[in-house]
């Protein structure tokens, strides 16, 4: 049996993106009943999550990964390198117990996928919880079937911090993924699942998890079966991605001020130019480039947006149809 994880250059999608947003968080004290307690939080969401956690196996490419089931009529969350190009995989719960899943949609650069439990009866299941509110330094809590299922021993548990955000919603941890963890849930210490596993970093600190808030966003095309865009190294990169065709120069105290304006871009059609402010993107105020960049992850190319911007003290309002990446910035030969 395979296990499911990226190979050569693959294997590192997202670790240049996660990392350049890093942040080295300090260490707090614990004294013993601290850390008792923190202890029991952690056993508390390692036994909840256990029996929601199952193994995905596919006999038609033998390889596997893992899972997460978020509803009790069976809905599992993965990572969409898992399930590429399958239709249906078999589902392995921690007591070695089979069954049936169908595969749903795939974001595939979200890295988010969806499998349905054919059989209709109430599986267990765990909470989604808001990766909007994950802090770095938050302490996390990883499940998965590390190497592929094992009927010797459950998902091993494993309990790390958030090492660092990315704008595009995932998360790296310093939670020890091998391969066979993609798709396994990453839980905060409420026992709610925060994140995805998406991807193996070059060391233990730079694992990659897609936040719960890309599900969130897709939710409904990923639910009807849509499968889109594509894994690429870096997601920022990723010629699908939506975007409004300029650069920005730097962050002011309204917004963000735009350098360089693509010819023929959204911004190009609706007037915009060097120097003006973006100030918000349907009513949520752009406060940096990282903000912007977080904002418009919640679209897809060809979603219109109410662009409200300065210029020269000037408040000025339009309306801008989002382009693809590689639309404004075609790729390289």
């Amino acid at each position: 049996m395979k296990v499911a994880s990226f190979g050569g250059a693959a294997a590192l999608i997202l670790s240049a993106a996660v990392a350049s947003s890093e942040v080295t968080a300090e260490v707090p004290a614990f004294g013993a009943e601290q850390l008792r307690t923190l202890q029991n939080k952690v056993q508390d969401v390692a036994e909840r999550g256990l029996h929601a956690t199952v193994s995905l196996f596919s006999e038609a490419s033998e390889s596997s990964g893992s899972g997460v089931i978020i509803s009790r009529n069976g809905l599992i969350l993965t990572a969409g390198h898992v399930v590429e190009g399958l239709e249906e995989v078999t589902v392995v719960f921690s007591d070695g117990k089979q069954a049936r899943g169908r595969v749903l949609g795939s974001n595939l650069s979200k890295d988010s996928a969806m499998v349905k439990l054919a059989e209709e009866v109430e599986w267990p299941f765990v909470e989604l919880g808001d990766s909007r509110g994950v802090e770095v330094g938050n302490f996390v809590v990883s499940l998965g079937h590390a190497g592929g299922f094992d009927a010797l021993r459950p998902p091993p548990v494993r309990f790390g911090r958030v090492v660092a955000l990315n704008p595009l919603g995932f998360i790296g941890s310093d939670c020890a993924l091998i391969g066979g963890d993609s798709g396994g849930p990453l839980f905060n210490l409420k026992g709610e699942v925060i994140a995805i596993h998406s991807s193996i970093g070059a060391s233990l600190s730079a694992n990659n998890h897609t936040g719960v808030q890309n599900f969130r966003t897709d939710w409904e095309r990923l639910i009807n079966g849509e499968t889109w865009g594509r894994l690429t190294m870096n997601p920022l990169m990723n010629p699908d991605r939506p975007v409004i065709g300029f650069n920005v120069a730097g962050a002011v105290a309204e917004g963000v001020r735009l350098g360089e304006v693509y010819p023929d871009s959204p911004a190009d059609v609706a007037g915009m130019r060097q120097d003006d402010v973006v100030v918000s993107i349907d009513g949520q105020p752009v406060q940096s480039l990282r903000g912007l960049q977080g904002i418009l992850s919640e679209y897809e190319p060809g979603n219109e947006v109410e662009l409200i911007f300065t210029r020269e003290g000037q408040r000025k309002t339009c309306m801008v149809k989002l382009a693809r990446l590689a639309d404004v910035m075609p790729e390289e030969e």
